[in-house]
This record gives structure tokens, C-alpha cells and sequence, in this order.
């Protein structure tokens, strides 16, 4: 969940708006003009901001936008304004802006910037540390798998092979790419990541390859694709192995020959795009079976970097749960400072399937539910507390296992039952049935 302000002098727009961020997982602030917005700054941390160019008062919304990155440069900035021009789209991301909307504002366009804006935001921070971290010969780690997975990227930043990174859910996977990046000389391109498993077949290759005016319904302007925009950088394809079979033909061909052609288009433009692909999946597997095209996967597994999951190498545990506090406390503006012994034994002891996603989540959790200036077992999740016994404790005699899958998924749908039984694969039913057995209470 990410914290998004809406800056817009019109209240049905900015209601409207509001809603479907909020209904989209995020928590809003709401400011009619830019002095409005600069007093919430000051007073809450916010991670995307999606001002309206024109506003009353002193400052629009590129003003805004200076004034926002002088503050605070991880901040995204989207902009919105319904006298939209190239020349004003090209001023604003050169003056920092994430993205430059027009409107009447599409919703879904909306909700997938501010998404992706977000982790950009997100991830920016991670990846400073990150690089202070691999300075260090170390990536948040004690292990000798990771230390070795370190040195690795290392090398592999100065080159243009393409990579593969695989890995469990959880496990980094989009922050040891960006490393690839920002270690090496294509840092002086951009980074573009794309979520594969995200889009629909359409959506991706209208982004990848970008479309002529009127290619297609809504196509009401030349796009530039994300292969374009990461002319000269990194492009990373996140959960390649959800591509669908077309796109991988598509993609293929721009691998061979480094030739892009937008759609609606005859003529090709040459890009030089280095490609670092991530899948939790088994390519192999997947290959066997048919469902992935081997030609496609010997082209993106020139070289393979795999992360291990956090169960596999526990001695990064503590240090990463100090990592993520240390982290959290400040952003948050929390004076707590460790855990106690109990807390530590337990986060020691839970088998995260979530790897290091999940530990992160939960410490911000913790952290901001802390009474005191440290992380006790109260302020752990379900999950995490439980996992130490044996069975479960309403003395029926099942295994605290499936206990603790019921109430991990419970607690990553924020309590939804719907979402819950989805997750696991069950009906509502048979999940209401589970939640009695084990005397969870909803």
C-alpha cells in the first residue's frame, strides 16, 4: 500500500479520483491547490503525488512539481491537466514528473501509473541502500550464497548479457536487476521495468513496441514503446514466464535483429536495450511442457543468476529484520530501536514463504503497531507467532501448518475471506468450514 495525494481544485474530480485510488488498496490525501499540498507534505510522508497543471493560487502544477522534487526527490510527481500538449508532456518529465496524464483521466491508465509510480518511489530508496550495500560486499547479508550472488552481479553489471534471475516470490529478484543496472554503464540510460504477468496480450505489445495513431480504438496519439524508452539502458521483464506465446515471438525477433516496429507501423527503429528477465516459474518445466518456447528461453538465459529463499539461508534473518526497522522507523518517524529476545526467536523461527517481501511487511507492521521503543511478540503477525508450536493451540491436533497458511492469507487480503479462498485454491465455504476447525476468529 502506497500513500498518494490528489491535488485538484475541482471536487467531484478530486472525489472521484480519491475513491478509486482508495478502492485500489492506497491511502489518500486530498488538497485543493498547490499551498494546500505543501502543508501535507511537511506533515506526512507521501510516496506519489497527482496534481491537476492548472490550479488557483501562486503555484500550477509544475511549480508544484519543483518545489516537490526540492523537497524530496523520491517523491513521484504524475500531472494531470485537460489542455494537454506534447511540448508540455516533454517540459514535465524533464522537470522530474513520473508520467504527464490528460484528461478526462482513463481510470485503469490512472490507477496503473500511480502503481507503477509508487514502486518506482519505492524502490528507489531500496536501491541507494542497495548500492551502498554492494559497496560494502555485501547485499543486506550474511550468507556465503548471497555474498557469492553479490561478486556475480558485480561482474555481470559490466556487461550486455542478457540474465535471467530466478527465484521464489519474495526473494529480490527486481532489486539484484536493478543492481545490474545501476552498477554498470548503462546506468546512464534509463531503467524500465514491465510486469509480464500484469498486462493483458494487447496492452503488452501496444507497450513494448508502442502504436501509431489510430492503430487501433483509443489509439489517439503516437506512442513511444518501453523498448524506445529504454534505448541505451536496462529493460527488465519481471515474471517472464507469464508471457504470452505471441508476445514471445515478437519479443524474439527484437532480440535478434535489435529492430523495434511500433504498431500501425511499416517502418522499424534500431534500439540498443540491454534485457535482464526475472521468473519465479521454472523455465525448464515450463519448456517440457510446452507452454514456454525454448527458442525464447535459450535467447534469455545467457547467463542465470538464482536467488535462494530467506528459509534457506536464516543468518541473514536478524540482520535483514534490523535492515527493514532501521528503515521503516525513519520513514515512519518511530522511535522504536529493536526487538525483544521473544520477538527475535520467533521471526527466527517462521519458515517465510513470502521470503523477504513478507519479513519486510511484517516488520512494518510491527513497527507501527509498537506501544513501546521495541518490537515485542504482540506486535508480530498470526502468522509469525504461531509457527513455533508444535499444533495448533484450539488442541484439535492439526497441524499448526495449515493454520498458518489460513491466517498468512487472511492477513495479505486484509482479512478478506473472498480474496483469502482464492489464494489458497478453496472455496468460501470449505475456507468458513477451516476458520471454524481451527477457532480463528474473523
Amino acid at each position: 500500500m502506497a500513500t498518494i495525494l490528489i491535488v485538484e481544485d475541482q471536487p467531484n474530480v478530486r472525489r472521484s479520483m480519491a475513491l478509486m485510488v482508495e478502492q485500489d488498496g492506497h491511502a489518500v490525501f486530498e488538497a485543493t491547490n498547490a499551498t494546500e499540498a505543501l502543508a501535507l507534505l511537511g506533515r506526512h510522508r507521501v510516496d506519489v503525488v497527482v496534481s491537476d497543471v492548472r490550479m488557483p493560487g501562486d503555484l500550477d502544477g509544475a511549480s508544484l512539481l519543483r518545489r516537490i522534487k526540492g523537497l524530496d526527490p523520491d517523491i513521484e510527481v504524475v500531472l494531470a491537466t485537460a489542455f494537454g500538449t506534447i511540448d508540455h508532456a516533454v517540459d514535465a518529465i524533464k522537470c522530474g514528473a513520473y508520467d504527464y496524464l490528460t484528461k478526462p483521466v482513463d481510470p485503469e491508465r490512472l490507477l496503473l501509473t500511480i502503481r507503477r509510480a509508487a514502486e518506482r518511489g519505492a524502490l528507489a530508496l531500496e536501491v541507494r541502500e542497495l548500492r551502498a550495500h554492494i559497496d560494502q560486499g555485501h547485499l543486506v547479508s550474511r550468507s556465503r550464497a548471497m555474498q557469492t550472488l553479490v561478486k556475480q552481479v558485480r561482474q555481470l553489471a559490466q556487461s550486455d548479457s542478457t540474465v535471467l534471475i530466478t527465484g521464489e516470490s519474495g526473494t529480490g529478484k527486481e532489486l539484484v536487476a536493478r543492481a545490474l543496472y545501476d552498477e554498470g554503464p548503462r546506468r546512464r540510460g534509463k531503467f524500465v521495468p514491465v510486469n509480464c504477468g500484469a498486462l493483458s496480450e494487447s496492452i503488452l505489445e501496444s507497450e513494448l513496441f508502442g502504436h501509431r495513431k489510430g492503430a487501433f480504438t483509443g489509439a489517439v496519439a503516437d506512442k513511444k514503446g518501453l523498448l524506445e524508452e529504454a534505448d541505451g539502458g536496462v529493460l527488465f521483464l519481471d515474471e517472464i514466464g507469464e508471457m504470452p506465446a505471441g508476445m514471445q515471438v515478437r519479443l524474439l525477433r527484437f532480440l535478434q535483429g535489435g529492430e523495434v516496429r511500433r504498431l500501425g507501423e511499416t517502418q522499424t527503429r534500431r534500439v540498443n536495450v540491454r534485457l535482464v528477465a526475472a521468473t519465479h516459474r521454472s523455465l525448464e518445466a515450463e519448456v517440457a511442457r510446452g507452454t514456454f518456447r525454448q527458442d525464447f528461453y535459450y535467447r534469455i538465459n545467457v547467463v542465470s543468476l538464482h536467488i535462494p529463499p530467506l528459509r534457506n539461508r536464516p543468518e541473514d534473518l536478524e540482520e535483514l529484520a534490523e535492515h527493514f526497522l532501521r528503515r521503516v522507523a525513519v520513514r515512519a518517524r518511530r522511535k522504536v530501536t529493536g526487538f525483544t529476545p521473544r520477538a527475535l526467536e520467533l521471526l527466527l523461527a517462521y519458515a517465510w514463504p513470502g521470503n523477504v517481501r513478507e519479513l519486510e511487511n511484517a516488520i512494518e507492521r510491527a513497527t507501527n503497531l509498537a506501544s513501546g521503543e521495541v518490537i515485542t511478540e504482540a506486535d508480530l503477525p498470526a502468522a509469525v507467532t504461531v509457527s513455533s508450536e508444535g499444533t495448533a493451540p484450539d488442541g484439535l491436533g492439526v497441524p499448526v501448518e495449515e493454520r498458518t497458511r489460513l491466517l498468512h492469507a487472511l492477513e495479505r487480503s486484509r482479512w478478506n475471506q473472498s480474496r483469502a479462498a482464492e489464494e489458497l485454491g478453496i472455496s468460501r465455504t470449505t475456507l468458513w468450514r477451516k476458520l471454524r476447525e481451527h477457532r480463528i476468529a474473523t
